[in-house]
Formats: C-alpha cells, structure tokens, sequence
C-alpha cells in the first residue's frame, strides 16, 4: 500500500500548519478556554481565509471539492495543536453530510456558508454510536416529521446554525434531518467535556421538521447514517493521530532537556522503551487510520477497518497520552502545563462515539455476519 500523499494533500497539511502553528500556541488556547463558549473564532476567520474549511465542499459552491482524507490531515494537524476550534463537528459531522445526501437547494443554503466561516454545523450520534440506534423518534406529519427525544453530547451544538439528528420513524428505518437547535421544541442543555469543550444535550419536544430540512427518508436513512458514522469516527482518529504525534514529540524535546544524576532523562533504559513503545503505538494508530479514510473516500467497504481504526485511536491513544504525561513526572499532573491538554484530549477522543469495548462489539458482530475485514476486501 502506497501512503504517500499527492503534492495537493501536503498542500493542505503545509497550510493548516502555517495557520495553526501561528495561532493556536498554549497561551492562546489556554485563553480561549476561558471563554463563554470556548472556540476561537479568529482562528476559525483565519482558516476560512486560507480555503481550509472549504475543503470538502464542491467547487461549485465555494469550496476546493476534495474529500475525507484531506479533512483528515487538516484534523490530524489541528490535534498536533489542540486548537479549540470546531473542525470536525462543522466539517465532518456537519458539511460531508450535506454534501453527499442534501439536495442542491440544501447544498446551496448552507456548503458556501461553512466555506466562508460564517455558519457551524453538527450532529447528534452519541446514541447511535453507543447504543446502535439514534435517541430521537420520529412522526409524520404531513409532508414532514416531528421530533421528540433526548441527545446527549451534541459537539459544540451551542454553536450550530443547524445539526443533523438521526431519528427512529415510527414506521421503520431512520430519518436523517437538519434541526434548528434555537427554533420552537429544541432546547439545549450546556455540558462540558474532558477536553473542556462544549458539548450540549438537545432536547426536542414535538420539533416541526419542513420536507425541504430532510437529508435522508426512511428509505436511505439508515445508510445514510452509518456512512456519517464511520466518517465521523475516522475523523476522531485523524485528530487522535495528531494528538498522539504531537505528545511524543513534545516528550521527546522534554526528556533531552531534564537532567538527573548529570545526565539527559532520554540516556535512560526505561524512558527509552516508554517512548518506543508511545511510538509503536502511534505508527499502528495512523496506519489503520488511513487505510479507513481510503476505503471511504474511493467508496469501497470500511465498516471493519473504521472499527479497527477506531479501536486503535482509543486504545492506544489513551495509552500514549498517560505515558507521556508520566514520563513528565510532576509537572505532567499540573493541569497549566502543556502535557496535560493533550492528555484531556487523548482521553475524550477515546471514548467519543464509542471507547475501545464498543469497538471490539461491532468488530466482532461485522466478522459474525460475514463482513469482516477479510471480507471487505474480497469485495473490494
């Protein structure tokens, strides 16, 4: 397999790390933190204006009309620099869903906005992700349906313009729709995360969804949505990736700096095998991550390989943020320090749309049923 990105593809990284490098150091996003809603919005202005949120979206409607893989290092670069600003909520769960299933009027209301900074999108896929079915169900009325139900951890929906909300109808099949969360019947409800974002509950009681908010009927709607599954959790390991990378790297340069005994922390036996092993781990993380992203985007089967992926996000990536918060020593639990930002955000993407154990369940069914990996690419 060959990983080697075309000239374009580094363009995006080059440019997201020109962006990202300049704006969103510690001290800045520390900053923003601390703000009522905690994203950076002269990053977000900043990122719009070098076409890195237009990524996906079709050139016809403002944006470059790539695809998933280069959202996926335009993440992988904003975990490097756990910069507080909705990239994945906006772009992955958000526009790419717009993008492939929205008719052209929808497409045109609301992909050149994402491209120009000026909305946030979301959606809600806590339930579906944990639990294998959305929270929300849906009825008809008239042309369109109504809305009732509960979804926890909306990403950044106190943000959103609108956030796409997966629903049971009561006749069968899933309902994909484009909910206002301001409008009469959604309410939400501010939760914070481990990585100090903001992720609120939608509530909706008897929501009015218009035929024209609709992704996906009950016909498409379930597929529909384990594609927006399996994009969303491959964009997590993109960001996971870059978090990962990012702590080694920060660990490294630490480890040559502290001295103890007239020597180097990194001349020790035993910081060398923890740091090799955080690096083996890694590896592994971004080799599964692009293999997912590569299926997706040239259409073929991925359901087995996002599981996979998705695991290794969690598992190690988790395991590579607690060790180089260790190797840190003291100053790794000091909750100002760098280190330990990377270590909030290793451990919410962890768990993010299912931790390791959901994994392994959803392998493990895929393989009972006949599509497993080995079968995905007999298919392919």
């Amino acid at each position: 397999m060959d990983f080697t990105f075309s000239e374009a593809q580094q363009a995006v990284t080059d440019a997201a790390e020109a962006v990202l490098a300049g704006m969103a150091d510690p001290e800045r996003v520390a900053e923003v933190e601390a703000t009522d809603d905690r994203v950076d919005r002269s990053l977000w202005s900043a990122l719009a204006a070098g076409d890195l949120l237009g990524l996906a979206v079709p050139s016809g409607l403002g944006g470059a009309g790539l695809g998933l893989t280069e959202l996926c290092l335009l993440l992988e670069v904003q975990g490097r620099h756990v910069a507080p600003v909705p990239l994945w909520s906006t772009l992955v769960l958000g526009a790419l869903p717009v993008a492939r299933f929205g008719d052209e009027e929808l497409q045109r209301r609301w992909l050149p906005e994402v491209a120009s900074g000026r909305c946030f999108l979301s959606a809600a896929l806590t339930a579906t992700a944990n639990r294998g079915e959305p929270a929300m169900a849906a009825t008809t009325v008239g042309p369109g349906w109504r809305l009732d139900g509960t979804e926890a951890a909306v990403p950044q929906a106190h943000l959103a313009d609108r956030v796409v909300v997966p629903a049971r109808a009561e006749s069968g099949g899933v309902v994909l729709a484009l909910v206002d969360p301001r409008a009469d019947g959604a309410r939400l409800e501010m939760a914070a995360t481990t990585n100090r974002e903001l992720h609120p509950h939608l509530h909706l009681d008897r929501y009015q969804v218009p035929a024209e908010d609709v992704l996906a009927g009950p016909e498409q709607g379930a597929a529909a949505l384990g594609w927006l599954l399996d994009a969303a959790a491959t964009g997590l390991c993109a960001l996971q990736v870059g978090v990962a990378e990012a702590a080694v790297r920060r660990t490294a340069d630490y480890l040559n700096q502290r001295v103890q005994f007239e020597r180097p922390l990194a001349s020790f036996q035993a910081t060398k095998l923890r740091v090799a092993d955080a690096a083996i781990d890694l590896e592994a993380m971004r080799v599964t991550l692009w293999q997912a992203a590569w299926r997706l985007d040239t259409g073929r089967p991925a359901a087995a390989e996002v599981a996979i992926a998705k695991w290794q996000a969690a598992e190690r990536g988790q395991r590579v943020v607690h060790a180089t918060q260790h190797l840190h020593g003291g100053v790794g639990a000091d909750v100002g320090y760098p280190i330990h930002r990377y270590f909030l955000w290793g451990k919410q993407i962890e768990l993010l749309l299912g931790g390791p154990t959901v994994q392994l369940a959803r392998l493990g069914r895929l393989i009972a049923e006949g599509a497993g990996p080995a079968a995905e690419r007999a298919a392919s």
